[in-house]
């Protein structure tokens, strides 16, 4: 009896793991299948992505940040969860994605790597444009302006000295990485630190867009009437110019002039500085990297940035003071900047989508002097 009793609770035990390694090796066999049924799916092909920065609060309804504007005007209502980015992508039935990136240099860079990789989307012909709002010189910009960059310089790689302790001699505490002082020869930039976008795209990006007429107001002329730059006090425009990007956020006339000087050394004299944000070097190093791996097009990436604040203290104000008034925007345009940086960067939008039959494989393209530019390799 107690023999028949220990077979009978060996019988179950046996019948138990047998039930489970079937279910087991079920489990691995229906794994392919699922694979395969989802290598069937195709992914969503992107023709545009816009890249915004921040939104201090809803998608739509509320005070705009940089993607409001684009939700609401452009009806991006398919939202799409992505793992690992820091707001959910947005998208409409005509081929535009927009997200949301995050402040700062390594917010943006885990964003985008996390949507270019992620195999919900087929950005294989995709463009990509960057458009948020910036800080600008006023030897070189005015308030509202909208500003299409050629090169891309990041700020922070470098060594640092505090400025109250750099030699007599020296006009920065800002030393290039491998160096001894400012700006030393030869010019030895770093893998990520020097990005030059494709010149014929944003060439052509300008041309089209040269023309459009961005609202001007008593309320930014009163603000303009503080500074003493160059182009401070004309009303806003569409122009071409460079940026230097930071996560830290700089301000005052001797880190404008650093930022001018750290643009032409780092670009041989061919960037000419006037905008400074803080995420598009990381924007920028991800796409880069997704361009090595075949996921994204490097020929296809245009940076857009609208002047929300001049880098540099009005007429009579200290740095510091002019740094505590960036939180209030006394001196700032923020509401027309956001408007600037959908109204020009819609209109570039629009037309790569109205002219997809051309533009899916052959990327437009126009030198300086209106002329088409033959189409470039990656760099």
């Amino acid at each position: 009896m107690a023999n028949q009793c220990g077979w009978r609770r060996w019988a179950s035990m046996f019948a138990s793991v047998s039930l489970v390694m079937g279910a087991t090796t079920m489990g691995f066999a229906l794994q392919p299948r699922l694979a395969r049924a989802d290598a069937r799916k195709q992914p969503i092909s992107v023709k545009i992505v816009v890249v915004a920065m921040f939104e201090p609060g809803a998608d739509t309804g509320d005070a705009p940040g940089e993607l409001q504007t684009w939700v609401e005007r452009d009806h991006l209502n398919r939202v799409y969860p992505v793992p690992g980015a820091f707001h959910v992508a947005r998208m409409n039935d005509a081929g535009e994605l927009a997200i949301v990136t995050g402040q700062g240099t390594a917010h943006a860079a885990a964003t985008i790597m996390a949507l270019g990789l992620d195999p919900e989307f087929d950005f294989t012909h995709a463009y990509w444009l960057i458009a948020g709002i910036a800080g600008a010189s006023p030897d070189r910009a005015s308030l509202g302006s909208a500003v299409w960059a050629r090169w891309v310089v990041d700020g922070d790689l470098g060594y640092e000295i505090d400025a109250r302790e750099i030699p007599p001699s020296w006009t920065t505490g800002m030393v290039p990485l491998q160096h001894a002082h400012p700006f030393e020869e030869p010019v030895d930039a770093l893998p990520g630190q020097v990005f030059a976008l494709n010149a014929g795209l944003t060439q052509w990006a300008f041309e089209q867009t040269r023309g459009i007429t961005l609202p001007d107001s008593a309320r930014l002329a009163e603000i303009r009437g503080h500074f003493n730059g160059a182009s401070a006090q004309k009303p806003p425009m569409v122009l071409m110019g460079d940026e230097v990007s930071s996560s830290t956020y700089w301000h005052g006339d001797r880190m404008d002039a650093w930022a001018m000087a750290w643009m032409r050394y780092f670009t041989h004299g061919a960037g000419s500085f006037v905008t400074t944000a803080m995420e598009d070097t990381g924007t920028l190093e991800s796409l880069s990297q997704l361009a090595t791996a075949g996921q994204v097009d490097w020929q296809r990436i245009l940076v857009l940035r609208t002047v929300s604040n001049y880098d540099r203290q009005p007429l009579g104000v200290d740095a510091a003071t002019s740094l505590a008034y960036q939180n209030v925007s006394r001196f700032g345009a923020y509401l027309p900047s956001i408007a600037s940086a959908y109204t020009v960067g819609h209109a570039v939008v629009e037309k790569l989508i109205a002219g997809w039959s051309v533009y899916r494989d052959h990327p437009p393209s126009t030198t300086a002097d209106g002329a088409t530019a033959p189409e470039t390799g990656p760099r």
